[in-house]
């Protein structure tokens, strides 16, 4: 029999017909399975039975009054089943639910009342998706870039940063989220589509169309273009967690660069990513404006996710590591070393120092690039990540990394 196999689960009986209609009429999947209620545990015999009829994709119904049980039943069946792809259907309104759900497990959000052609749009990418030998498994980790001020460097690190990944583990994907984007300049490459494309055609993206919005970059890293005139991208909720959705399902590691821009898009990259690099430099001006931005993109926000990277460090005598963290009210993770003479003629010629081994500059992100990812997960979806003291630090230490816990960094 042939057809993608299907279980549905939902906590309201009269929602099953609807979605076994809905179903049939894709004539893509087949109903294997069908569960009122959501499994409780790991040893729910719901869960096992997902498993024993060989399911290929659990379709959740949300029930808006009972968001957070469905919510766990995804990241149930996400965590203790393999190959499994999850689809959420849901209402449209709620911004947090459809971020929660995708950070939960699932590949896709369909609206509550859609009819089959989204059902159907949703399969096609799921069948193409499954075609594709994956060279990783789980879920890319999300790393977004931003800049205290003008000039800081986010972009330069984000891109050695991606580029460092890219050469010790592999599957990266750099995403220019910037108004004018700069990562094409920074890597010498002329990018046809990028950002703008993917955005516009989200409606019918599946896996062929994206990788033809890539740009291949040196190295194997590849790069979602930022635009190439001065362009305001204002995505819905919808639009991103749909984009990210696809994102993080293909690659290992996704860097974004949102240099340039402090709006609501910026703050729904950070509650998409699994931490946020807030690069700043040893100044007053760039200190304050660090601790603002800190602020204004964790409002709200249950997750400790933003860290401070250091950018042209320079010792400011009497003023400690632990000042600059209770200054900023952010937690310090890196400190790359003032290396103005290599890292000037790198954007010029579009060969990043993250490629040369004999900079100092270079090794320093390489060194950052393996302490992203070699953090361990929280419970909450952000990253343990710590700061390591270097030798510029002039003091004898002991080695090691120190944990700057959310009460040292002022809160």
């Amino acid at each position: 029999m042939h057809g993608i196999a299907v279980t549905l689960l939902t906590e309201d009986k009269e929602r099953v017909s609807v979605l076994q209609h809905r179903l049939e009429a894709t004539h893509m999947g087949r109903n294997v399975f069908t569960h009122v209620g959501f499994p409780a545990s790991a040893i729910d015999p719901v869960v096992r039975q997902i498993q024993d009829v060989r399911t290929e994709v659990v379709l959740v119904d949300i029930d808006s009054y009972n968001v957070q049980r469905a919510i766990s039943a995804i990241e149930l069946i996400h965590s203790t089943t393999s190959d499994i792809a999850i689809f959420a259907i849901g209402p449209m309104n709620d911004p947090s639910t459809i971020v929660s759900t995708m950070r939960a497990g699932a590949r896709e959000y369909l609206e509550l009342h859609a009819g089959s052609e989204a059902l159907v749009e949703a399969f096609t990418r799921f069948a193409s998706a499954r075609g594709k030998t994956r060279t990783s498994s789980g879920r890319a980790r999300v790393f977004t870039v931003t800049n205290a001020k003008g000039g800081a460097g986010a972009t330069t690190v984000a891109v050695n940063t991606a580029i460092a990944l890219q050469e010790s583990h592999g599957g990266v994907l750099l995403v220019d989220f910037a108004p004018l984007g700069h990562a094409a300049l920074h890597l010498n490459a002329r990018p046809t589509f990028g950002i703008v494309d993917a955005l516009q055609n989200l409606h019918r993206m599946d896996s062929s169309l994206l990788e033809g919005l890539m740009t291949h970059c040196k190295g194997g890293l590849q790069l979602l273009a930022g635009p190439q005139q001065p362009h305001s991208l204002v995505p819905t909720v919808a639009e991103m967690a749909r984009l990210f959705d696809l994102l993080v399902a293909h690659f290992r590691y996704v860097i974004v660069d949102c240099s340039g821009r402090l709006d609501q898009t910026s703050r729904m990259l950070c509650d998409l990513s699994n931490a946020v690099l807030l690069v700043a430099q040893t100044d007053v001006v760039s200190l304050w404006s660090a601790s603002k931005i800190r602020g204004f993109l964790e409002e709200g926000s249950g997750r400790d996710r933003v860290r401070l990277v250091l950018n042209r460090y320079k010792k400011i005598p009497g003023f400690s590591d632990e000042d600059v963290a209770k200054a900023t009210n952010c937690a310090l993770l890196w400190k790359l070393p003032n290396n103005y003479q290599s890292i000037a003629p790198a954007i010029d010629k579009g060969a990043p120092v993250a490629l040369h081994d004999n900079h100092d500059i270079g090794r320093s992100f390489r060194s950052l690039a393996a302490t992203l990812a070699d953090a361990s997960a929280t419970a909450e979806g952000s990253l343990d990540l710590t700061y390591r003291h270097d030798k510029a630090d002039g003091k004898k230490k002991a080695a090691g990394r120190l944990l700057i816990s959310p009460l040292r960094a002022g809160q």
